[in-house]
């Protein structure tokens, strides 16, 4: 059982899937949490209440970390109602369902995924490394996008892979301070983000070309996020965590 009382959490993208089943998770783990959100103010106020009735606070803490000091402002709010940010999950982010090849990609296409993804990504990179304590906890989400690329999402693979150097660079920096740095990939995950677009039969045969023949859940990628940022997990640092029941080794 990781046991994470005492320690104090800013999860981003907190309102719903990955980041709220990391949220949640992080509570039943003893942690204090914040639910950062953008718009989804009634969900994350409902993943905080969920925290809560595990014996912990929680807070729903509004920020568009996308606009210059929005994650600047998040640390601040967090750190005044807990006194410190241990862990740090970095989460929000956008993934566009309309497939679209590189010659007809729009400017507004491709400035509005990476200022979605990538800059909300040094805007908290930059709010972690001067807010977390040392010997605190720094966890990017990144996908399997960002290492393989990924056709006609080529503005989200740039992105994500763009978070994972990020993610090797700042752990270098960071480690004097004993904080560690690392990132998940996950693959395909059953969220609201992909339903519009993965369901029915095409949900099955994404299902089928994963080896462990189902698509992840938002808890599947809360847990080892939860893991890194435990002490067993104290050694780790500047890693990428692939978790995409096998469907990386499928091409």
């Amino acid at each position: 059982m990781i046991d994470l009382r005492g320690r104090h959490v800013l999860v981003t993208g907190g309102s719903r899937g990955i980041g709220a089943a990391a949220a949640i998770l992080f509570a039943r783990a003893g942690a204090d949490v914040a639910i950062g959100y953008r718009s989804r103010k009634a969900e994350a106020e409902s993943v905080a209440l969920t925290c809560v009735s595990h014996g912990v606070r929680a807070t729903a803490i509004a920020a568009d970390l996308s606009q210059r000091g929005g994650a600047d402002a998040l640390c601040i709010a967090t750190t005044a109602a807990f006194g410190a940010i241990d862990i740090m999950v970095c989460n929000a982010g956008f993934w566009p369902t309309t497939p679209e090849p590189i010659a007809t990609m729009s400017d507004a296409r491709w400035h509005d995924t990476a200022a979605q993804n990538y800059e909300a990504m040094f805007q908290c990179a930059r709010a972690a490394a001067r807010s977390v304590t040392d010997g605190g906890r720094i966890i990017f989400v990144s996908s399997t996008a960002g290492q393989r690329g990924e056709a006609f999402h080529s503005d989200y693979a740039a992105a994500k892979g763009a978070m994972i150097s990020l993610t090797k660079s700042i752990a270098i920096e960071l480690a004097p301070r004993q904080v560690t740095v690392n990132a998940v990939a996950p693959g395909w995950v059953d969220t609201d983000a992909i339903s519009d677009v993965v369901f029915g039969d095409e949900k099955l045969r994404v299902s089928a070309n994963i080896p462990l023949g189902r698509i992840a859940t938002p808890a599947d990628i809360g847990g080892p996020i939860v893991f890194l940022a435990s002490p067993l997990a104290r050694h780790i640092t500047g890693e990428i965590l692939n978790i995409n029941g096998g469907s990386v080794l499928c091409g």
